[in-house]
Formats: C-alpha cells, structure tokens, sequence
C-alpha cells in the first residue's frame, strides 16, 4: 500500500468527524457547525482531487487498495468482517464530484438556511450525508458499501424529513425510507448471495475478489433460478437495489415527495449524492452483468436498457403537467437517471457516468437556482405564480438558463449536449433492440420542452404574478445575495465546462475512466457518422424549445393562469397532470393490500392468537382452581380429619394417665377379672 490510497479513508472520515463534533455541540453554536461541515468538506474535496491527479499517471487498469480485518467472530476467513477502500479512475472522478459539488451546496446552505432555528442539526445531517456517499463510492467490500449505502438511506430520511413539524415533509421522508427498503432487500440478498458464491467480501484483493476473473466464472457457472446464472440473478437484485435508490420505474414516486425538505438538500440529493448512489453501484458492478443472451447482449443489460428508457421518456411527460418549480425538477431527475442507465446499459460504464458527471453540474445549479427564486419570491414555489423574473433576479436568471440549456441538450457550448449524445450514440448502435432508441429520442424533445415551459413561466415578461403581491414593497422579488448566487455561477462554469472532456474530437474522461489512451482528433468531431444523430437530436431540441416558447411565451397564456395543453384530446392532460396515477395505483393496490393484510393480522391477533391466549389462561385458571380446591378440601380435609382423631384419641388416653394411683388399680383389677372369666370359661369351652 502506498500512494494516496493510504491517506483515502480520510475523505469520509472528516465530515463524519463534523457530523459527531455537530450532534454533541448546542444549538447557539451555529458558526461552529457550519464551519466544521465546510471546512471538512473542504479538505476532502482536496484529498480527493489529489488522489485524481495521482491516478492520471497510471497505466490502464490499475487500481489501489486497502483491506482491513474489522471484525473476527468465527475461525476461517469466512468469520471475519473486511473493509477496505479502492482507488481507481472511477472512485476518483466520484470522489472530486461529489466532494466538489457537496462544498457548493454547503456554502449555498449557509445562506438558504441563516434563519433555521436547527441550522446546526442541518449541518450536522448535511456532513453525515457527505461522509455517506464519499464512502461508499472509494468502499472495497460488500460490507462497507451496504454500510454505507444505508446510511445514505437514512440520511436522506433525516434531511428530507427536516421540518418535521410539517404534515407533507414528515410523510414524504417515510416514503422515501419505506419505498427505497423495497430496493433495498433486493439489493441484501444480492450481496448475501454473492459472498455465498464466492466466499469473499473484498470487490479487489490481488486476483482473488468478487469482482476479479476467477470469482466471476465461478458465479458464472453457478445456475439459479429459471435457467438464469447465478451473476445475472444476482446482477438483477442489485439492479432492484438501484431502481430503489435512483428513483427508476416502478420504484420512482419517493424522489418527487423529497421535495420538501430544504432546496440545498433537494439539490444535494438529486445532483451528487443519493440517486448517484445507484448508478454508481452499477457501474461498479458492471463485470457481475452477466453472461451474454440473445443478441450478445446480457439480460441485466437489457432490463437496465429498458427501464433506464421507459422511466426517462415517462418522467419527461410527467414533468410537463407540474407546476411546481422544484417538482418539475425532481421529475427530470428522475428522467435523466433513466438516461444514464440507458448509456451503461448500452455503452459501458464511461457513458453513464460521464452523464452522472455532467448532470451533477448543471442539476445541482437547477436547485440551487429555484432555491434562489424561492428565496427571493417569498417561498413561492408555482411557477405560474412568478413571471418577470428576469429583470428583477438578473444573474439568477442567466445562471439558471445555463442549468437548463444544458439540461436541454443545446448543441456544441453546454456539458449536457456532449453527455446526452453520447447516450444516444450507443443506444443506437445498440444490437439489443431498437425501442430504446426511440424512446431516448422522445425524450429529448419532452425535456426540452418542459425546461422551456418552466423558464418562460418563471422568468419572461414584465409583470410578476403572484397574488398581487407587487405592490407591497417588502413583497417585490429581488435578487439573492452574494452566498447565495456565488456557488451558482461556478456550477454554470461547470455546466458549461464539464462537456469538453468528453467530446468526439478528444474523448478524455472515457478514455480515463476505460483505462485507455486518447488523442485528439478533430475529424471525428465533424464527422457523417456523428452529425448524422446529432443533427437530429439537435433539432428535437430545437422542437422542443419552439415549442415551449411558442406555447408559453404569449403574454395572454401566462396572465390566462391556465395551461394551453389542458386542450389535450381525451385524458391526456389529467393523466399527466396526475403523474399518470402511479400513486393512486400504489394507494388502491400496494397500500391497500397491505393495510387489509394488516386488518387481518390485527383480528387473527386479537381474535385468535389472542383467543388462544385467552383460553389457555382460562384453562390454567381452572386447573389451578381445582388444584386448589383438591388441595384445600381432599388432602388438606383428610389429612385434617386424621389428626382430629388422633388428637380425640390422645385425649381420650390422657384420661388414663392423671396420675391417681386408685384408678390405675381398679384398672388392673378389672383387667385380672376379664383375664380370669377369658381363662376359665373362654379356654374352657375350646
């Protein structure tokens, strides 16, 4: 072990160490906690990027680890409890990544959150968020990634959950904990069952771990279930554990409802750390997918290559009913992951997360941003309640149409353009099926449509139209402050920025993350084959954007306060508008199974189970009366009545025995008189 690898454990460990300072520390001290979770941050955020820079020197394929025995509770290796930590080209850029974006998030959350009277518990959930994720993304074993996988779980319950005292945000974070704990046994039994297969816990351990050649034939040869291989079973069970996490069909309707917890923790969720958590898992698992089927293509890829394409296009339409500004956000969170599983089903593991990394820029400056329109609309969150915002929140403004052209996929300047065509490239090319293509194509347009939607809505025109509040002064939408607007424009930057390292003419973040050298090569940037696609998605996006200026940029549409697209035919609107039911389909059906599942667990409860303890008390009761009754009037009644007798008996001797010595001779007398007569006429007569 040598390197930055041994200095790699600290990057969790130092907001874990704020989060603990944080729980013990009053509530006054808020500069305290604050600092601690910043300043930690910070120095991971410097860990990490040095430990990046160290793996730039590499040769391809090379990796560094740690392992430590943690716990020992049975002889053999398979007793003992492993941790240990990897640092390799993926562990590297998630590391930077989320230690970069999470420091812009706490310093925005500085200011969002000035006048919470529990900023210091905030920081305090904020740190242990942080240490979470930075752990499992660098953790070397199944035990520390499903460590470190719950904790995210639970600090998301926590933050989501934060305004406890309000009704909506204390049932969204149960919904969140009970709907990702579905994912989550999955995603347990995944893990049990490949320990049990390879009887190690270590992912890299010099040849010999789970994720290494000789471990991933031996589940490969093993048959489970239905004629599947026991990696691609186990594959599809850490693929529930993602679905879960990153809000993928069916498991999605947790992500929209975690929007009330604060804005830095909606961003901080949906941008670096708890929906990243699952594409990560399967990009690190991606060896375990199995073996090829059909078109040379393995079933985990293609369950992953259509539920990434069926929750992105579903998402997308849902997101154009909302008028909620960071719902709507929430649903192209959800949308975009589905494009992100859809690239590492179809391209690998460089064009997922070479996606992941582009959308944590530019979604975590979409949050930020309606934080910022939040913040200076008074809490206002319905985006037809706002409108004139551009002149009144100038550098929101530009900020935040940077965040969404680049959502958007605008062609050549913006990060998510190069992401998302490098999705839709390898989907293309795909010989699994041509479904998900088109679906990512329909996609595309939705997203750019509804971006517009939102955009236009919030910010043109020149009257703000939220509730006639302009005239009151302290009322006027204005521009957030310095804390506020900072960390928005260096996520613009990255927004713009994070693309060109990715392009065809120098493809250097896949190259790093593959483990292969690049060159540039302006040909392929202009070249048939990829402006062939992009000219196409290009004018989807295009179609989109006319579209939802069109729609929404007339002045009578946005004063009208009602949607154009309620003119739908048939139940298009409604259904949209209801997110398709999904959750009403969960309340009839899930919930309401189980609530009868419950009922009836309560009457067998009360009524049987109950019952039977009712009647075996009863029975004890009576056995132990008659046990008492034959006690008191049986054994204790003879044993009475013997020692009546007794004592009759004794007193009826005791009259002999009075010590009067003439008694005592007419006793004897008498005696010798029945001796005599039984002597003389008794034997006489024999």
């Amino acid at each position: 072990m040598e390197g930055w690898v041994e200095w790699l454990w600290l990057i969790p460990a130092l907001p874990l160490g704020a989060a603990a300072v944080s729980a013990l520390l009053p509530r006054v001290c808020r500069r305290t906690a604050a600092g601690l979770a910043i300043a930690s941050l910070a120095v991971a955020l410097g860990l990490s990027v040095g430990a990046f820079v160290e793996t730039l020197a590499w040769e391809p394929g090379a990796r560094q680890v740690c392992n430590v025995r943690w716990l020992e509770f049975a002889a053999g290796e398979a007793g003992v409890l492993w941790l240990g930590w990897v640092l390799d080209p993926l562990s590297a850029a998630m590391l930077v990544m989320v230690s970069g974006v999470g420091l812009l998030i706490f310093v925005y959350s500085l200011g969002y959150m000035a006048h919470d009277e529990n900023f210091t518990r905030f920081f305090c959930f904020l740190s242990l968020f942080a240490a979470a994720m930075l752990g499992l993304v660098m953790a070397n074993s199944l035990v520390g990634l499903f460590i470190c996988w719950e904790l995210v779980g639970l600090t998301s319950y926590l933050l989501i959950g934060f305004w406890y005292r309000k009704p909506a945000a204390a049932a969204a974070a149960k919904k969140a904990f009970i709907t990702t704990r579905v994912g989550d046994m999955a995603f347990l039994l995944g893990l049990v069952w490949w320990f049990g297969s390879t009887g190690t816990q270590l992912f890299f351990d010099g040849g010999r771990g789970c994720l290494e050649a000789t471990a991933l034939q031996q589940v490969t040869r093993e048959t489970a279930l239905w004629g599947l291989t026991a990696n691609t079973a186990i594959g599809l069970l850490l693929f529930a554990g993602a679905v879960g996490k990153s809000g993928q069909l069916p498991l999605h309707v947790w992500l929209p409802d975690a929007m009330e917890g604060p804005t830095p923790v909606s961003a901080l969720i949906h941008a670096a750390t708890m929906v990243a958590a699952g594409v990560f898992l399967m990009a690190r698992v991606y060896p375990l997918w199995g073996e090829p089927a059909g078109e040379g293509i393995s079933a985990v890829a293609h369950v992953v290559a259509w539920v990434g394409a069926l929750t992105a296009v579903f998402a997308a339409a849902v997101a154009v009913a909302q008028d909620d500004i960071k719902r709507i956000l929430a649903y192209s969170t959800i949308s975009q992951l589905g494009y992100m599983m859809l690239g590492l089903a179809t391209g690998g593991v460089a064009v997922g997360m070479f996606h992941l990394l582009t959308h944590a820029c530019f979604k975590a400056l979409l949050f930020l941003g309606a934080g910022s329109v939040i913040h200076g609309c008074a809490e206002e969150q319905n985006i037809w309640r706002m409108g004139g915002l551009g002149r009144r929140m100038p550098l929101t403004f530009v900020t935040y149409a940077v965040g969404m052209l680049a959502l958007a996929g605008f062609p050549l300047v913006f990060s998510g353009f190069w992401s998302k065509e490098e999705i839709l490239h390898a989907a293309h090319g795909w010989r699994g099926s041509e479904g998900p293509f088109w679906l990512a194509l329909t996609g595309v347009c939705l997203t750019a449509f509804y971006m517009t939607r939102q955009v236009v809505l919030v910010f043109a025109g020149e009257r703000f139209r939220g509730s006639g509040r302009e005239a009151e002064g302290s009322a006027e939408p204005h521009e957030s402050p310095p804390i506020l607007t900072a960390p928005l424009l260096a996520l613009a930057a990255l927004s713009v920025g994070a693309g060109f390292v990715g392009t065809p003419a120098w493809p250097w973040l896949q190259g790093y993350l593959e483990g292969r050298a690049v060159a540039v090569d302006w040909g392929r940037l202009f070249s048939g084959e990829f402006w062939g696609l992009a000219a196409v998605s290009g004018a989807l996006v295009m179609l989109g954007m006319g579209l939802g200026g069109w729609l929404y940029g007339r002045r009578q549409v946005r004063e009208a306060l009602r949607d154009p697209l309620e003119r739908l035919p048939a139940a298009v609107w409604p259904a949209l508008r209801n997110k398709l039911w999904v959750d009403e389909l969960y309340e009839r059906t899930v919930v309401a199974g189980l609530a009868r599942v419950s009922n009836w667990c309560d009457r067998m409860d009360r009524w049987v189970w109950g019952g039977i303890v009712q009647a075996v008390a009863l029975m004890t009761a009576a056995v132990a009366l008659l046990g008492r009754r034959t006690d008191e009037v049986v054994v204790n009644g003879a044993f009475d009545q013997v020692c009546e007798g007794l004592r009759r008996q004794g007193r009826g001797l005791s009259a002999w025995q009075n010590g009067r010595v003439h008694r005592y001779l007419g006793t004897l007398a008498g005696a010798f008189v029945v001796l005599v007569w039984w002597l003389v006429w008794g034997g006489g007569s024999r």
